[in-house]
């Protein structure tokens, strides 16, 4: 795991994140225009490192290669991603934008029901849900982890 010493920006609680992203959805009119504005927020997700791009931090079960890498800074996990397919990139986007910047005790309390709020989940492929899946147990993980450590220091 990385460590940083940046500091942290106060964050708007999850369920607040949640909200945003179901309400941009909702103005998107059909499934053509939300996968445009997924693909979308994959392009702007920040530069990915090469030397990032590494067995440890590979995520398993996704038909496209996804990298996620994880941040800790100040009891908060921060993560960096990428995926060489253009929607799951977007994808990856849409957890970061829930996920990144929270505590692990957060991550582990946020079940990912936003999903079905956000109408991906019968919308997605088999393969790409199971990606999605495989990606948030990955940063659920990361979470899990963290949390044990921190209870042994």
């Amino acid at each position: 795991m990385r460590e940083s010493p940046a500091p942290d920006e106060p964050r708007e609680p999850i369920d607040e994140a949640v909200r945003r992203l179901v309400d941009e959805f909702s103005f998107l009119d059909d499934w053509t225009e939300r996968y445009q504005y997924i693909i979308e927020l994959g392009r702007r997700l920040p530069p990915f490192p090469d030397e990032w791009r590494r067995e440890e931090f590979r995520v398993r079960g996704c038909q496209s290669r996804v990298w996620i890498v994880p941040e800790r800074r100040d009891g908060r996990l921060h993560f960096h991603a990428a995926s060489d397919a253009a929607i799951v990139s977007g994808l990856l986007a849409i957890l970061m934008r829930v996920y990144d910047g929270r505590t692990p005790e957060e991550i582990l309390a946020t079940p990912p029901d936003f999903l079905r709020q956000l109408g991906l989940a019968e919308h997605l492929t088999p393969t790409r849900a199971n990606g999605f899946q495989a990606a948030i147990e990955k940063i659920r993980s990361y979470a899990a982890a963290q949390s044990e450590t921190e209870r042994d220091d």
